[in-house]
């Protein structure tokens, strides 16, 4: 594959070398590039015939934390994480867990916003669109696996209607 299409924004030099990274998954640049490469590229087959089904599930988590670095909001990384998951499932391979435990607060909180949103007749996409953030955020959130801001807690409540949380047990 010619990885000059993806990488157009750099001398002969530097597509060699990157060339040489994007070929050693544990390379330290190899999710800085891999990111760039992702972010431009649509195609799975061609990431495919980069890097290898197995050397991808392996390396996502890495690239995934880079590109957050760099971008906290992207459909793109979204989209790709997306693939990752079927691989995963499709290799049979455990997910990698994180490393702590869900807090009970955002299982409880989450709880709690899906309770309200049904009772209020809201789909996940339109109680998002209503605070301002992506249904799969709103997805996470109700499930507990996303840590959120204040600010961010006190918009579903303006939306939801939501008066009173307990924090405590």
């Amino acid at each position: 594959m010619i990885i000059s299409k993806y990488f157009w924004d750099i001398s002969e030099t530097a597509l060699k070398e990157t060339a040489r990274i994007l070929k050693n998954p544990k390379h330290p640049q190899f999710p800085v590039k891999m990111v760039i490469f992702m972010s431009r590229c649509d195609k799975p087959k061609e990431l495919f015939s980069l890097i290898a089904k197995d050397e991808f599930i392996d390396a996502w988590p890495k690239i995934r934390a880079q590109w957050i670095k760099r971008a906290r909001q992207s459909d793109f990384r979204d989209w790709w994480e997306t693939i990752y998951e079927h691989l995963v499932d499709a290799h049979g391979r455990a997910r990698r867990k994180p490393t702590s435990a869900t807090p009970v607060f955002f299982r409880k909180f989450g709880a709690l916003i899906k309770e309200a949103r049904i009772r209020k007749g809201l789909s996940q996409k339109q109680l998002a669109h209503r605070i301002g953030m992506k249904q799969p955020d709103v997805s996470r959130i109700e499930e507990g696996r996303k840590n959120i801001t204040l600010y961010t807690v006190m918009r579903f409540c303006n939306v939801l209607g939501i008066k009173k949380i307990t924090v405590g047990q």
